[in-house]
């Protein structure tokens, strides 16, 4: 089946049709790092994770570039730096380390180009010099801006016309612009700014605007013209609008071949923010849930769709999952199987159909149990590669199921190990109050003791 996405400048669904299947270009607006991520900030890099897993199930894993930038030089991280008198490095680079070490464990493959805004101002620079030689961008007092009027078709990709803002509302009004629709290229230093948010240019100390950032770097990286450009839909405008208006003038290239852009994430109804006081850090979320319930539960609204994150849809996550790795512990030692061309694949390749693709996953387990219940052996070893072949599409079912249902730690799992056999002991010894008293005692600290055919096992419930 062909690839099919939706394209945000064409508003309809497109064929993919990479400029060279060989070197598939993709790039994704990361974090501004300046403190923890919340989980609606999670949902772009699953989303597009999944997106380039697929990609690299049809042209293979070495053909696909994908950069996530990290904006780190920012008047948010100018502020926290102010605030705590910490250096912006270290802020950076904390909170870096943070997101990723956060997302890998939502299962997110790490992109093959991690770009840092600071190590990329001498292109930014470069790009504004084009733009100004153009006369598409001009020196004001308190910057660079770039001029919206001269550049006609400003706004193809969200529909917006300059004309459509009202001054004082989307767009800031500044009596250094010629025009209220236009926006900051290069920002000069202002009094009491710290030193390490400053960098020389030929127009006088300062720092880049954010829009500038991902232009320089998305071209530096994977060139003029890439294949797919992704980001969160609030990205469309003004940011990805500035994006394009920047690299094109600049260039005279088209930036991005595919614009995609994931919904947002509600709190129950509500819209996640700093003001109603509901945001939840994804930080937060690992030490209550495993990441891979967390991605479970990204996947379950298609992603351009929104998506209502309660801790109901978390509990339905994490059940669902129980069940396929239960599914795939029963026919885990049945290796040899060949995985099917089953409809997980096709449901990803019709616009990232997630809600089918997880139901179509929900239907190998029950293969995987069927097969368990006749033991047939073939049925098995097939249900196991199919299995596994559909999670490593979805970034799912990365553990054993021996480590997904007993999790813990190494001492705590031997504890639990030890009395689970003196509960077959007792059994062998046909000691029944004893074996009873011990599977109690486990299931307090919410053990499930499972006796089977091949023995006795357990789980966390």
């Amino acid at each position: 089946m062909t690839l099919r996405i939706y394209d945000t400048a064409a508003r309809k669904k497109r064929v993919f049709e990479p400029q060279d299947p060989k070197r598939i270009t993709m790039y994704v607006c990361g974090p501004t790092v300046y403190n923890h991520a919340h989980i609606g900030n999670a949902r772009p890099p699953v989303v597009f994770d999944v997106l380039r897993r697929v990609l690299m199930a049809k042209y293979g894993e070495r053909a696909v570039v994908y950069a996530r930038n990290i904006t780190d030089i920012e008047d948010k991280i100018i502020a926290a730096s102010l605030a705590s008198g910490e250096p912006i490095a270290a802020i950076t680079k904390k909170y870096a380390d943070i997101y990723n070490s956060d997302v890998q464990a939502l299962n997110v493959i790490p992109p093959s180009i991690e770009p840092w805004a600071t190590g990329h101002v001498p292109e930014m620079i470069e790009m504004i010099e084009k733009l100004v030689r153009k006369k598409y961008a001009y020196v004001g007092e308190t910057g660079v801006w770039f001029s919206v009027p001269s550049m006609p078709d400003y706004g193809r990709l969200s529909g917006r016309k300059p004309e459509d803002n009202e001054a004082g509302a989307r767009v800031a009004v500044d009596e250094d612009k010629k025009d209220p629709a236009d926006f900051a290229l290069w920002k000069f230093a202002k009094p009491g700014e710290p030193e390490d948010a400053i960098w020389e240019s030929p127009w006088g100390r300062g720092r880049p605007g954010w829009h500038i950032e991902c232009s320089a770097m998305a071209a530096k990286h994977l060139g003029r013209t890439i294949d797919i450009h992704g980001g969160g839909v609030d990205l469309t405008f003004p940011h990805h609008e500035n994006e394009i208006a920047q690299s094109e003038c600049a260039h005279g290239e088209e930036l991005a071949r595919y614009w995609m852009h994931n919904g947002f994430l509600d709190m129950g109804g509500e819209k996640m923010s700093k003001s109603l006081g509901n945001i939840v850090t994804v930080h937060d979320l690992l030490k209550a849930w495993p990441g891979e319930v967390l991605r479970f539960a990204l996947l379950t609204a298609h992603y351009r769709a929104q998506l209502d994150w309660t801790e109901d849809l978390l509990k339905q996550a994490k059940t669902t999952l129980d069940r396929i790795y239960g599914a795939l512990r029963r026919v885990w030692e049945a290796e040899g199987g060949e995985a099917r061309d089953t409809g997980v694949l096709r449901a990803l390749e019709d616009d990232l159909g997630t809600p089918d693709a997880l139901a179509e996953l929900s239907r190998l387990a029950t293969e995987a149990n069927t097969a368990a219940d006749v033991k047939d052996a073939t049925g098995m070893a097939n249900a196991r590669a199919n299995l596994l072949a559909a999670g490593k599409l979805l970034g799912l079912l990365t553990k054993t199921p021996k480590e997904w249902e007993q999790g813990g730690d190494t001492d705590e799992n031997a504890r639990i190990d030890a009395l689970v056999q003196a509960r077959i002991d007792a059994r062998a010894a046909k000691d029944w109050a004893e074996a009873d008293r011990i599977r109690k005692a486990l299931a307090e600290e919410g053990i499930e003791i499972m006796d089977g055919p091949a023995g006795s096992t357990w789980r966390r419930i």
